[in-house]
């Protein structure tokens, strides 16, 4: 109120100007987290929040860094708390707000903000002085590990800071771990004291990060455990074994472990990376995440891409409900490519996203984001929708009524090999391959665990398995045994 008729600017038509207009600022949201948006771009001069009007002002040092931050943001929506803030040129050529309260507070987060975020560096050369013998590799380590990280999740953290070239992941000593490779020294440096710390979601998933002393990272295959984003033409990979023998020298093979891959389900290759990767938007990904993320507010996903020749509700909550409670499920009567998927609680729609975000489906690859509902709302009585809307709020089919459940601990994206249990002994091995075959999936490998009743297949591609998993989880096997199907992290 008082803000907006002290506040005094120079105006301009709508073009190019280092002064941003940001709408839809959460209520909640701080000079902090409005400026965080800006420094990897460059310098953040000024800044007005006015909090009544969800809209802020950011002043950047140059119009050449405003361009980079909308261009960026046009193509990859920030989030604040969830919520997503839309980023444009402002009218204003420059911000004067001297005369206005609490600036003097504004000038104490902007120095703070900018020194962390933008350690200044006159010229190329003093590059070397400062970093003498820094490497442009980082080595992270994700520690309270409650949620899946993906390396999707890692290339759009780090990307705010500049060009991540390369990245691979790996669990060592029970821990996710990652090496991610920057453009330059520099950038790395603003990733790491930006990020070490910080925590991806509200109290957990912290990252710990630390200079390699690898100085180039040599990658085999493009993938979901490995990726290089200069050289689209590597093969996906055939072998669990994709590391680089120089990085196994580097920080050892015991202990170390690559959970199988079988395909790209998902991988899509982004636009070519040029000098200034603040140009480019983020591959395609699980998650949009800001900086720092903040836990989800919703429960309530909107899954698109579909096949609707061959999904169905119940397909989709059984599949969905490998990461969690599905209370309902609604196909899109018009647009049957789109459906809404309820979780119980809004961390559960994050780790679906996190696991099942690009997998492919009968031939499609997943979209999936939060949606602006908060719940599904039911047809009313003799609505027409075809059985598109079903409630499952009270299923028996819910892997996780019981808190503290024992699937929690054996939650694993997507993979080729799946696990079944609950098998009665007069099953055989030769009927479950059966079973499967004749789904129309190809069986590779099979281990029956005959004293525990639980077996592991692995099938032709993981699209095979998530097909497997859909239509045999709960399958009747006699003697009062329903067949319970789950994705493994084993190799057979």
């Amino acid at each position: 109120g008082d803000d907006n008729k002290k506040f005094k600017g120079v105006l301009s038509p709508c073009i190019p100007s280092r002064v941003l207009h940001l709408r839809q600022i959460p209520s909640d949201a701080t000079e902090a987290d409005v400026i965080r948006l800006g420094v990897p771009f460059g310098k953040v001069t000024n800044l007005l929040l006015l909090k009544g009007k969800s809209q802020a002002f950011l002043e950047l040092d140059s119009e050449e860094a405003a361009a980079n931050m909308v261009s960026y943001y046009t193509s990859s929506t920030p989030q604040l708390y969830s919520q997503p803030v839309y980023v444009q040129y402002s009218n204003y050529k420059e911000l004067k707000t001297d005369n206005l309260p609490n600036q003097s507070g504004v000038k104490a987060v902007l120095h703070v903000m900018n020194t962390v975020h933008r350690r200044p560096v006159s010229c190329a050369a003093d590059v070397g002085a400062i970093f003498p013998s820094q490497s442009s590799v980082l080595r992270i380590i994700v520690e309270n590990l409650y949620y899946p990280v993906t390396l999707e999740a890692l290339y759009q953290i780090f990307s705010k800071f500049g060009p991540v070239l390369k990245i691979v992941t790996f669990t060592r000593n029970a821990k996710f771990q990652a090496l991610l490779q920057h453009a330059d020294p520099t950038t790395a440096y603003y990733s790491k004291v930006s990020l070490d710390g910080q925590n991806i979601y509200t109290a957990c998933c912290t990252l710990r990060i630390d200079f390699s002393k690898l100085t180039d990272l040599k990658i085999r295959y493009n993938n979901e455990k490995s990726r290089d984003f200069t050289r689209y033409d590597l093969p996906a990979g055939e072998s669990h074994s994709f590391m680089d023998p120089a990085i196994l020298a580097a920080y050892g093979s015991q202990g170390t472990t690559f959970p199988q891959y079988a395909g790209t389900p998902g991988f899509v290759s982004p636009i070519g990376l040029p000098q200034n990767c603040l140009n480019t938007p983020p591959i395609p990904g699980p998650m949009a995440l800001p900086a720092v993320a903040t836990a989800p507010r919703t429960s309530v996903l909107l899954v698109s891409n579909l096949n609707p020749e061959a999904i169905t509700p119940h397909g989709l909550f059984i599949l969905f409900g490998v990461y969690g409670n599905v209370l309902c499920v609604k196909i899109m009567y018009k647009k049957n490519e789109n459906a809404l998927v309820q979780m119980a609680d809004a961390n559960q729609a994050q780790r679906a996203i996190s696991n099942l975000n690009g997998q492919r489906v009968y031939g499609k690859f997943l979209r999936i984001t939060f949606s602006k509902h908060q719940a599904i709302q039911l047809p009313r009585e003799g609505q027409k929708d075809n059985e598109l809307t079903k409630d499952y709020t009270n299923s028996p089919l819910h892997r996780y009524r019981n808190p503290g459940s024992k699937n929690l601990q054996n939650l694993f994206p997507p993979s080729a090999t799946l696990h079944l249990s609950n098998i009665p002994p007069s099953v055989s091995v030769d009927a479950l391959q059966k079973l499967f075959e004749d789904c129309g999936c190809t069986v590779k490998a099979f281990k029956f665990f005959l004293k525990n009743n639980m077996a592991l297949i692995e099938l032709n591609t993981v699209e095979e398995a998530i097909h497997g998993l859909i239509v045999l989880h709960n399958y009747d096997l006699g003697e009062n045994h329903h067949l319970r199907v789950s994705f493994s992290n084993s190799i057979i």
